[in-house]
C-alpha cells in the first residue's frame, strides 16, 4: 500500500486545499464559458433553441454518467491521478470549443466537458475536505457558484470587448488548465491507495426508507430551482437581447452571472439559520424572483431582469444547500453517498431535460412565451413544494 506523498514540496495542507479550490472553480467557470456565446453561435452555425439546449443538456447527461462512476475513484487510486484526468478532459473541451465549426463539434465539446466536471467536483471537493475540515463545506458549497459566475463574465466581457469572441475565452480558460497541470505536480497526494477500484465504478444509488417522504417533499422545488439554472445557462443570454432589445452578450452574461453570484451569497446569509426556515425562505425568494424577472421580460427593463435574477438567485442557492442540510442526516452514515447519488440525479435531470423542452418549444410559441411557461411552472412547482413541506419540515429538527 502507498501512503500520501511525503516530498520534499514545501507545499502545506493549506496551499492543497488553495489549488483545489482554485481548480474547481476553473472547471466550473470552463462550462459557463459557452452560454454567451450560444446566441452567436446560433447566428454563426445556424442553430435552433432546441439544439443549443441539447448542446447544453449534453452537458449534464455526461456529467451525471461521470459522477455516477468515476466520482468515487479517487478514494482509491489517490486524489492527484484523478485531478490530473480532470484536468486534461477539461483541456480537450476547451480546445474542441475554440475550433469548433458546427453544432455538432459544440456538442462533443459540452459532453467532453461534462466527463471533465463529473470527475473534479468530487475528487477536488474530497482534496479539499482532506486539507482543511473546518472550512471544507463551505468552501465547496461556494465553488461551482464562483466558477459559473467567473465564466459567464469572463465569457460576456472577452466576447464583447475583445478580439476573436469564439475563441478568446477558452484561450483563457486553456492557459489557466494547463498552468494548474504544471502545479499539480507540485502537490502532495493526500491519502493513501487502497484497493477496490474497480468495484467502485458499479453506480450505487439508493434512498433509504426514512428519507423517502423528506425527498419526496422537497422534490417539486429542487426541480424548480435546477430548471431555473438550467434556462439561465443555456437560453438566458438570448432571452435578454429577444425581450429587451439588447443584444451586448455582456449585458446578457451579466444577468446570468447575477443569478449564480446571488446564489454564492445566499450561502453566507443563511448559513447560520436553521435549514427548514431557510428553505421555506428560499423558496418565496425564488418565486419572487421569478415572477420580477418575467416582469422585466414583459415590460422590456433589463434593470428589473436584474432585479428579479438576484433575488430568485438567493432562494436557488439557499435552497440547494438547505435542502442537503435537511436530507442527509436522514440517511445512516453508510447511506449516505448512495441517497446523494440520487439527489443528483434528480438535480441534473432537473437542470438538463426542461430547458431541452424549452428549447423544442421556443420556435413554436417564441422565447418570450416559452418564458412564461417555463417561470410559472416553477411557480406552481415552488408553491406545491411550500404546502406539502411546511408541516412535515417543521416537525423534523435539522441535524447539522
Amino acid at each position: 500500500m502507498s501512503h500520501p506523498s511525503s516530498r520534499s514540496h514545501s507545499i502545506s495542507p493549506g496551499g492543497m486545499t488553495v489549488f483545489s479550490f482554485v481548480g474547481a472553480v476553473t472547471i466550473s467557470a470552463s462550462s459557463s464559458a459557452p452560454t454567451p456565446l450560444y446566441h452567436l453561435y446560433q447566428q454563426l452555425f445556424h442553430l435552433s433553441p432546441a439544439m443549443i439546449t441539447l448542446i447544453f443538456g449534453a452537458y449534464a447527461f455526461a456529467l451525471l454518467a461521470a459522477l455516477l462512476t468515476l466520482g468515487g475513484l479517487s478514494d482509491y487510486l489517490g486524489r492527484r491521478p484523478l485531478i490530473l484526468l480532470a484536468l486534461v478532459l477539461n483541456a480537450a473541451a476547451l480546445i474542441i470549443f475554440a475550433f469548433a465549426g458546427s453544432g455538432t463539434e459544440l456538442l462533443a465539446g459540452r459532453i467532453v466537458q461534462g466527463f471533465a466536471t463529473g470527475i473534479a467536483f468530487p475528487t477536488f471537493g474530497a482534496t479539499i475536505l482532506d486539507t482543511d475540515r473546518r472550512r471544507g463545506p463551505l468552501l465547496n458549497s461556494i465553488t461551482a457558484f464562483v466558477g459559473l459566475t467567473i465564466g459567464s463574465l469572463l465569457g460576456g466581457a472577452l466576447v464583447e470587448f475583445a478580439p476573436y469572441p469564439t475563441q478568446l475565452v477558452y484561450a483563457v480558460l486553456l492557459l489557466v488548465t494547463l498552468a494548474e497541470i504544471a502545479v499539480l505536480a507540485l502537490m502532495p497526494e493526500t491519502i493513501s491507495v487502497r484497493p477496490g477500484a474497480l468495484a467502485a465504478l458499479r453506480p450505487r444509488v439508493s434512498i433509504p426508507k426514512q428519507a423517502r417522504s423528506t425527498l419526496l417533499r422537497v422534490t417539486p422545488v429542487n426541480v424548480a430551482g435546477w430548471s431555473l439554472a438550467g434556462f439561465y445557462l443555456s437560453l438566458m443570454p438570448t432571452l435578454v437581447a429577444t425581450a429587451t432589445g439588447i443584444s451586448s452578450p455582456f449585458v446578457g452574461a451579466a444577468v446570468v452571472a447575477t443569478l449564480m453570484l446571488s446564489s454564492t451569497a445566499s450561502v453566507f446569509i443563511f448559513r447560520t439559520w436553521q435549514a427548514q426556515t431557510v428553505l421555506l425562505t428560499g423558496t418565496a425568494g425564488l418565486v419572487i424572483g421569478v415572477v420580477t424577472t418575467l416582469a422585466g421580460v414583459h415590460l422590456q427593463l433589463v434593470g428589473l431582469l436584474f432585479v428579479g435574477t438576484a433575488v430568485a438567485g438567493l432562494g436557488f442557492g439557499s435552497i440547494f444547500a438547505n435542502i442537503l442540510r435537511v436530507l442527509l442526516p436522514l440517511a445512516e452514515p453508510h447511506e449516505r453517498a448512495e441517497l446523494f447519488a440520487a439527489f443528483l440525479i434528480e438535480s441534473y435531470l432537473a437542470f438538463s431535460i426542461p430547458a431541452i423542452l424549452a428549447g423544442l418549444l421556443a420556435p413554436i410559441l417564441g422565447l418570450a412565451v416559452t418564458a412564461y411557461v417555463y417561470g410559472a411552472v416553477i411557480v406552481v412547482l415552488s408553491a406545491i413544494s411550500v404546502v406539502i413541506t411546511r408541516t412535515d419540515l417543521t416537525r423534523t429538527p435539522a441535524r447539522t
